[in-house]
């Protein structure tokens, strides 16, 4: 019982505290004392416009209103379909002030996947660009059983007349028709916020009251949706507070993440939270626009998955840039390379760049680096304060397994979710109860050191048995990122025809700029010397494939699913 000891409490940065209290009893409550303490403060910038916060929550109170005279009430799910805008924010927030939960639905998805999840949630109403309007929603309309009620924009709506009038000009921007729909009202955003007065709706809503209504990535089956209460959101918002000492309406926020995904929620939701100005980037792939942002407003804390760092790092303006406002340098959802961190710190400074671990389910964040401590290359950190982890043996989840062993990583905390929506049979699987705590199965891989700190080592079903020999994808990718000509890799399991019981490692490559020209066969031999070098024959790939690039999810993780159905 060697994890009830709590053993990261002494790596805990100074002044850190093992428990947080929260004191507002809702998203709502603390929107209302931002919008108080913070009224003339910007809240955003976007596309070259700033708004404050009193501009921010007067028209996400009009909002919360039109929801509430469209009958739409405390568990009612509102989808929101659109990139990091400024009506992305607005729909957040008039969304929680109308008691109704938030489910973001990525725009990238295709007609069938917005189908399931908009069904499967039972969304009442979706707010969605136009463009995605004209070519999806319209043509699944009558299969979306729940939908009464579609809210459309553009991402230039909310911009000057002349940049609205250069967008269209130059075609800079998507755009779409809308038309009516039988059964269902259609109202653009603007006529709504004109049309209704900014008084949001007196609504009864506690720490249990449902917020938000997050998906997982789906790499196993269907997408399950999160359920995520008040309390879950402010329990990480009070943790994150606690942990890099966030400065109210000091911080300047630069995320790269869509805020459909947990973590670009988190995000959002933290600046507005703490009533600090954010800047939105519609286009995470679009490294320059971000750099002449971060060159423009000289942000204090930014977060981003991996690969978009790994981007940044090529563009030589990048390099260039002043980080010396920069305080805080989030890394999240995906493995940095241990590599890969030492030649970012170079650009922006040591000790700024903080790993974190975090999954939909827990809110979304568990484990951190410290912020001022001692940060260790390749581990995701310490468990947040009111945040418990143990590891577990993979088969008997019952039985704790010493520190340094490598099993399952169970998570406990005021953050974990309230279970899937409309499945109990799946909330029953990794949610369990013991000693009045709630703990999450995470279905993670991983080991504490006897400091505290959490090493992720593969997700379970990323995880390869080669002739009853466990070989995990992360520590073989780790080691490969060190071959020269490897930009970007990823190792999978592919069945091995001749034994059903064993698996054969497979590398697929996306090479570096420096060995484009190489030739395959003698690069493959390369890289086969060099992984016999350093790994266990076992772990050796015996499958080499380069691929042009490899596929990333909307995020910005490899997308090992999509390799898995490479044919």
């Amino acid at each position: 019982m060697i994890y009830n000891e709590k053993p990261w409490l002494k790596s805990y940065d100074p002044g850190v505290k093992e428990e947080i209290s929260i004191n507002e009893n809702s998203i709502v409550d603390r929107f209302n004392k931002i919008n108080k303490d913070f009224l003339n403060s910007p809240a955003a910038h976007f596309l070259g416009n700033t708004y404050n916060f009193e501009e921010l929550m007067e028209l996400a109170d009009s909002f919360a209103r039109c929801l509430a005279d469209h009958n739409l009430t405390t568990g009612d799910v509102v989808a929101i379909n659109l990139p990091n805008t400024i009506q992305y924010l607005i729909a957040i927030v008039g969304t929680i002030k109308a008691g109704c939960i938030v489910s973001g639905l990525s725009p990238l998805l295709s007609n069938d996947e917005i189908i399931f999840q908009l069904n499967d949630c039972k969304a009442k109403a979706i707010v969605t660009l136009d463009a995605i309007f004209e070519k999806k929603i319209f043509q699944i309309s009558d299969k979306l059983q729940y939908l009464k009620f579609v809210i459309t924009t553009n991402i230039v709506d909310f911009l000057p007349w002349y940049k609205r009038a250069i967008a269209k000009l130059l075609r800079k921007v998507p755009t779409g028709k809308v038309k009516s729909l039988s059964n269902k009202k259609v109202m653009t955003l603007k006529d709504l916020l004109i049309s209704y007065p900014s008084s949001a709706p007196d609504i009864k809503i506690d720490q249990n009251t449902p917020a938000f209504l997050q998906y997982t990535g789906g790499t196993t089956g269907f997408p399950k949706g999160a359920v995520l209460t008040h309390g879950n959101v402010l329990a990480n918002c009070f943790q994150l507070e606690e942990w890099v000492k966030m400065r109210w309406g000091e911080e300047l926020i630069l995320s790269g993440y869509p805020m459909f995904h947990a973590a670009g929620l988190t995000v959002a939701l933290m600046g507005i939270c703490f009533g600090c100005a954010q800047i939105l980037i519609p286009d995470p792939r679009n490294v320059k626009y971000i750099i002449n942002e971060y060159k423009t407003y000289k942000p204090t804390f930014i977060a981003n998955v991996p690969t978009l760092y790994l981007m940044l790092l090529k563009e030589t303006k990048f390099q260039k840039l002043d980080f010396s406002s920069l305080r805080v340098c989030v890394s999240a959802a995906a493995p940095f390379p241990v590599e890969g961190i030492k030649k970012f710190e170079e650009v922006i400074g040591k000790g700024k760049l903080i790993e974190l671990y975090g999954m939909t389910e827990t809110g979304p964040i568990q484990t951190m680096n410290p912020y001022m401590g001692l940060k260790k290359i390749g581990s995701v950190g310490l468990p947040f304060p009111s945040t418990n982890i143990k590891i577990v043996d993979l088969i008997d989840s019952k039985k704790e397994l010493p520190i340094g062993d490598e099993g399952e990583i169970l998570v406990s905390g005021p953050q974990v979710m309230k279970g899937y929506h409309n499945k109990e049979e799946e909330t029953n699987k990794v949610l369990t109860y013991e000693d009045g705590q709630k703990w999450m199965h995470t279905g993670d891989i991983g080991k504490m050191d006897e400091d505290g700190y959490v090493y992720l080592v593969d997700r379970a079903k990323d995880m390869i048995i080669v002739g009853g020999f466990k070989v995990f994808s992360r520590e073989v990718e780790d080691i490969l990122y060190k071959h020269p000509a490897i930009e970007v890799c990823a190792i999978i399991g592919e069945p091995d025809i001749n034994r059903p019981e064993t698996e054969t490692v497979k590398l697929y490559i996306q090479k570096s700029e420096s060995c484009k020209d190489r030739i395959d066969s003698e690069l493959k031999d390369d890289i086969t010397a060099f992984a016999r070098d350093k790994l266990s024959s076992y772990k050796v790939p015996k499958i080499i494939e380069f691929i042009d690039k490899i596929p990333l999810t909307s995020v910005g993780k490899v997308d090992k699913k999509a390799l898995r159905l490479k044919k």
